[in-house]
């Protein structure tokens, strides 16, 4: 990281935590399916019961624009982070009702050019519907949180600077023309992330972006998140809650260690 960082010395160093990271859901679909072969899909009656834990437990589902505002102001107690990748037009279907339900938002990370298609980039999974072009106009003028999941549906690391600023500053242009407004969230698909492709989504104007594990680039621009399957009842989401705040404590623990050098004494 600090090579990529010395080759570019008129960048500022990208944005760190301000303090603990949030608790952010990580969701893909929401259907009924037989076979679900990469685990990404959560049944219409399973989310329903996960939606109303977080309600019972007093917790309230955000979309990730307001969780990372209501953290600035230091006013996100009780709220989680709630985030729906690739787009699936099960998304307007069968979550937004069950969200509206509990007063809850999200935020739904799109591949603007695969709009109205399929999820062609899963091989040996169902075929599932995207959302349409009219759909993610309705949802983003109904106050739902639009964000990009670059274009193509393409892992981001190993590309060239050229193509990674193509994929976040034209998927970005392209979604604030679809909604009429600012898109100011990332999220990388498959989770795939690291330096370069954080320095391309910040340069790109976004305030923020997705990933998934815990890492050296844990921040600003590559936020954690925890996934949800059909199987987390009640207590796998409260293991999960006690699981995120243990890895973001060791996280920050890390971050805080000075690292010795070899032939350095203590």
């Amino acid at each position: 990281m600090d090579a990529e960082l010395a080759r570019h010395p008129h960048r500022p160093a990208l944005p760190g935590p301000t303090g603990p990271a949030p608790w952010i859901l990580m969701y893909h679909s929401v259907a009924d399916e037989e076979e679900d072969p990469y685990l990404l899909t959560v049944s219409p009656r399973r989310f329903a019961a996960q939606m109303d834990w977080l309600h019972r437990t007093g917790r309230r589902g955000v979309s990730v624009r307001e969780l990372l505002h209501a953290q600035a102001r230091d006013d996100a107690a009780g709220l989680v982070g709630l985030t729906f990748d690739d787009g699936y037009a099960d998304f307007a279907r069968h979550a937004v009702p069950v969200l509206r339900e509990f007063g809850f938002n999200a935020t739904a990370y799109v591949v603007p050019d695969l709009l109205g298609t399929e999820n062609g980039w899963d091989s040996e999974g169902p075929r599932k519907k995207l959302l349409t072009v009219g759909q993610v106009t309705e949802l983003a003028s109904a106050g739902w949180e639009i964000g990009s999941h670059g274009l193509g549906h393409q892992a981001l690391p190993g590309l060239t600077a050229e193509r990674l600023a193509t994929q976040c500053r034209e998927s970005r242009r392209a979604l604030e023309e679809l909604v009429g407004g600012p898109v100011t969230g990332f999220c990388y698909p498959y989770g795939a992330v690291d330096l370069p492709a954080t320095l391309a989504v910040r340069d790109a104007g976004y305030d923020y972006a997705c990933a998934i594990q815990h890492s050296p680039l844990t921040g600003r621009f590559a936020l954690p998140r925890c996934y949800v399957g059909d199987r987390d009842g009640a207590l796998r989401l409260l293991a999960k809650a006690g699981r995120h705040r243990l890895r973001d404590a060791v996280t920050g623990l890390r971050r805080s260690t000075p690292v010795r050098r070899r032939g350095e004494s203590s």
